[in-house]
């Protein structure tokens, strides 16, 4: 078995693994589960978290150069480490409504947009379950709700930062730091892509594909060949080929004003 084969027969097991990640770990921090639903709870964030992190490692031993495998399949490291996020391949089916143009630039934009909201979507709800379970109980706590979580990660994942609500724990701290840097990041990639679109808008819709070395050879024949018809016909014309090709130069009775030339171009003598 090679691992496109192991991919295909994992995908669906996987995202299934990743929903069920999602509603156990809602469940016991929403709730604030205690005593055996919240043993059930745990047991099933940890089996599918387990199961990301099997496959990952199978995938990864299954390749043939692992460090360049490594540093190709980051977001399947990120998958792994944080389960929910390969929820976001769901939301490719968004990416094939009707309507949508063909160029290859409004599809990237698309999938970036697509992709880039529903990741952030996905990183507040998280974010608000992580630093809600380390902050609920602490001393002096402020977070102290799911309605509050949301709040405060919503506020600080677009940095504005109001100051209202703040973690007092170092784990608090850590999440909020991770949600700081990942809403800035989703930031300039939504950012980017808007900018993108209204420049190609600005610029009518047109979209310029850069020539390749081998198309600005052809290009480069195609004018050496012109050239050189251009002036064999000039040739022709002036100069009258002879020889087999060969040029003469023109005679001097065709040269007009030839006869005035000896006489310094003028009826004087001696010019």
């Amino acid at each position: 078995m090679n691992e496109e084969t192991w991919r295909r027969r994992t995908e669906i097991p996987l995202m299934i693994a990743g929903f069920a990640y999602l509603l156990a770990y809602s469940w016991r921090v929403i709730a604030d589960l205690v005593g055996p639903e919240r043993a059930v709870a745990s047991t099933i964030v940890l089996v599918t978290w387990a199961m990301f992190i099997v496959d990952y490692l199978v995938r990864l031993f299954m390749a043939d150069r692992k460090m360049v495998w490594f540093r190709t399949h980051l977001a399947d490291l990120a998958f792994a480490l944080v389960p929910v996020l390969r929820l976001v391949r769901l939301l490719r089916v968004l990416t094939l409504l009707p309507g949508i143009r063909s160029t290859a630039g409004d599809r990237l934009r698309v999938r970036i947009m697509v992709y880039g909201i529903g990741a952030s979507a996905i990183l507040i709800y998280v974010s608000s379950l992580a630093v809600l379970e380390v902050e609920r109980h602490a001393p002096d706590a402020t977070i102290t709700s799911f309605g509050i979580a949301i709040w405060w990660a919503c506020v600080t994942v677009t940095t504005t930062g109001y100051g209202d609500y703040i973690p007092v724990t170092d784990s608090g701290r850590v999440v909020a730091s991770a949600l700081m840097f990942g809403g800035v990041a989703l930031a300039g990639i939504i950012t980017a892509s808007l900018a993108s679109w209204v420049l190609e808008r600005a610029a009518g819709g047109h979209e310029h594909e850069p020539a390749t070395n081998a198309q600005v050879r052809m290009l480069m024949a195609k004018i050496d060949d012109l050239a050189a018809s251009t002036a064999g016909r000039d040739a022709d014309h002036h100069g009258r080929a002879v020889n087999g090709g060969a040029v003469a130069p023109p005679h001097e009775a065709d040269v007009e004003g030839w006869d005035d030339l000896g006489n310094g171009g003028d009826a004087r003598p001696g010019g």
